[in-house]
């Protein structure tokens, strides 16, 4: 897998994580990164402008990495991990702009897993790498076959399954957090699933004061999280 930027790129060299081969634009003058490819000793490549651009689609500022792919977890890691209360669900997400913004955003508030279904769902590329600025490196993504049954399975582990939705008949304010949650976010376009939110304990929504009458997906991800995390202390 090829992943791009000079966060992503410092982030594997300094943490010395596994790299296939480093690809660098001619010229490339980033004095920190240079030195710790010095020192890491990979196999570097030089090429034009024009062959990085080809290479990738998003912004690649000089510098991309051959890493192998993402190493996903498994539900059974999570259920067993007795700091695991607290859990983000992506319900089939399309953009991974969103899907690096809220894994960025679970890192910063403490949150270790996010599951994600392994169809419909973008997985972990890397401008979800890009995007996350890092955080992958903390936070575990477990793919799961079948999003519904990983609900009934949380449930089964203690979890209370909160969802957002604008039906929701619930303000998000006025949920109890303080028990074990699995928080489901919804897809961009659609929301969460008819399946998914009938096994939801919980539809909660966010008010809609303004003309708007909805938020992007990683927005609204950013107010439960932290919405969450605040009744917890």
């Amino acid at each position: 897998m090829l992943v791009y930027g000079r966060n992503v790129a410092k982030e594997f060299l300094e943490k010395n994580k596994k790299v296939l081969k480093i690809i660098i634009q001619e010229n490339f003058s980033e004095e920190n990164l240079i030195s710790l490819i010095e020192k890491s000793k990979f196999k570097v490549e030089i090429r034009s402008k024009r062959e990085m651009d080809h290479l990738c689609n998003g912004l690649h500022q000089g510098i991309i990495l051959d890493v192998p792919d993402y190493q996903y977890h498994t539900l059974s890691e999570c259920l067993s991990d007795p700091n695991s209360e607290f859990v983000v669900l992506l319900d089939h997400l399309e953009d991974p702009h969103n899907v690096g913004a809220i894994i960025r955003t679970c890192e910063a508030a403490g949150v270790s897993y996010v599951i994600l279904p392994k169809d419909r769902q973008v997985p972990i590329n890397a401008t979800v790498m890009k995007t996350s600025a890092g955080a992958l490196e903390n936070v575990s993504v477990v793919s799961v076959s079948n999003l519904v049954q990983s609900i009934d399975q949380l449930k089964k582990a203690g979890f209370w399954i909160v969802g957002t939705s604008l039906e929701g008949d619930m303000d998000y304010r006025d949920v109890d957090y303080t028990g074990k949650i699995a928080l489901v976010i919804g897809n961009e376009g659609n929301g969460i699933s008819e399946l998914v939110s009938k096994n939801c304990d919980f539809l909660a929504k966010i008010p809609m004061i303004g003309k708007t009458n909805s938020l992007n997906a990683s927005v609204a991800a950013g107010i439960m999280i932290y919405e969450v995390i605040r009744n917890r202390k």
